[in-house]
């Protein structure tokens, strides 16, 4: 049975709901992270901590070895889609050198189990709904640098003989309900984060980009998923990927859309104050709409979401901005 667990970009949104999940499983969970965008207080203190970068060969084997590492949720990534396709080589020295140099650390070590987070930005734009066999075409230099490290993990894993576990990851949104932890940085491009901020305005002012898709009501649609159930989600599949001795990959979503205006409504209505809500153009390289098809993963670890709710996600955002101020 897995026990010792080494998370890259464990001092990150995601990494520390996962860090949170896993240490209530009475796991021993070591995090490293260079800080780039993490941030020391997420890191949770009953696990280890190493400021290290992820190209950092030499230093990760080194934990590996001396901590008996059998598993490694990989989630240390550049990860904003604009800035992306402003700065393509930093994305690629990231997202696939990085991952590369992580597996080269694997090597001949006591790990055998590995978790990736990916991404729908990989999936081509047009399927509205996928599977995790639609069509591959990503549109973004970040879709293509997730998908490059998707195809580096399963050629790795096949010759190393380590079982992987990829998660494409469709939107995340909230924070813990432990009130522990959130999403801190300003810069993510995030959707809830950017209502959220906005709301703690005097005159908030919600921006929307573009409102003529080819949805009901002209906006972006998502399939939003709650960061809790993410975390909860790598635990699961880790468990059972470990105890059956194979690799899978999975969409993680709730196989439901919302639209981009719905979650500005809902933000708007959990508030007292006077928002305004504002259309603007598109960004380029946004999807019009995309949602999980998420049967997959509900029959593999008999999953059942504990916060599939928009009023609950955008509640938990704004409880952690209020805390957070």
């Amino acid at each position: 049975m897995f026990k010792n667990i080494l998370i890259t970009g464990g001092a990150g949104y995601i990494g520390s709901h996962v860090t949170e999940a896993l240490l209530k499983k009475k796991k021993r969970v070591f995090i490293i992270d260079n800080l780039s965008t993490g941030h020391k207080k997420l890191i949770n203190r009953n696990a280890k901590f190493f400021k290290i970068d992820i190209l950092n060969k030499n230093k990760i084997k080194k934990i590996i070895h001396k901590y008996h590492i059998d598993s490694i949720i990989h989630l240390a990534a550049n990860l904003i889609i604009g800035e992306g396709e402003r700065k393509p080589k930093k994305y690629f020295k990231t997202n696939v050198t990085g991952t590369k140099k992580l597996l080269e650390a694997c090597k001949k070590t006591s790990v055998r189990n590995i978790i990736f987070s990916s991404t729908a930005a990989i999936y081509k734009d047009g399927q509205f709904k996928v599977s995790e066999n639609s069509t591959i075409k990503p549109k973004s230099v970040y879709g293509k640098t997730k998908f490059k490290a998707e195809n580096l993990i399963k050629k790795f894993s096949k010759k190393n003989n380590l079982n992987y576990g990829i998660l494409r990851y469709f939107n995340i949104a909230g924070s813990s309900p432990s009130k522990k932890i959130g999403l801190i940085n300003k810069k993510s491009d995030h959707l809830f984060k950017n209502f959220s901020v906005e709301i703690m305005k005097k005159n908030p002012k919600l921006k929307i980009y573009g409102i003529d898709y080819n949805t009901a009501d002209g906006s972006c649609i998502r399939d939003f998923i709650h960061v809790s159930d993410i975390a909860e989600i790598h635990f699961l599949v880790l468990k059972k990927i470990d105890k059956l001795n194979i690799s899978k990959i999975f969409n993680c979503g709730y196989n439901k859309g919302i639209s981009v205006l719905e979650v500005a409504r809902e933000f708007r209505k959990q508030t007292s104050k006077k928002v305004k809500i504002i259309y603007t153009k598109r960004r380029k390289n946004d999807l019009e709409k995309i949602i999980a098809t998420n049967s997959k993963l509900i029959r593999f670890i008999k999953w059942r979401p504990r916060f599939n709710n928009l009023s609950k996600i955008v509640k938990s955002c704004i409880i952690w901005e209020n805390k957070i101020r």
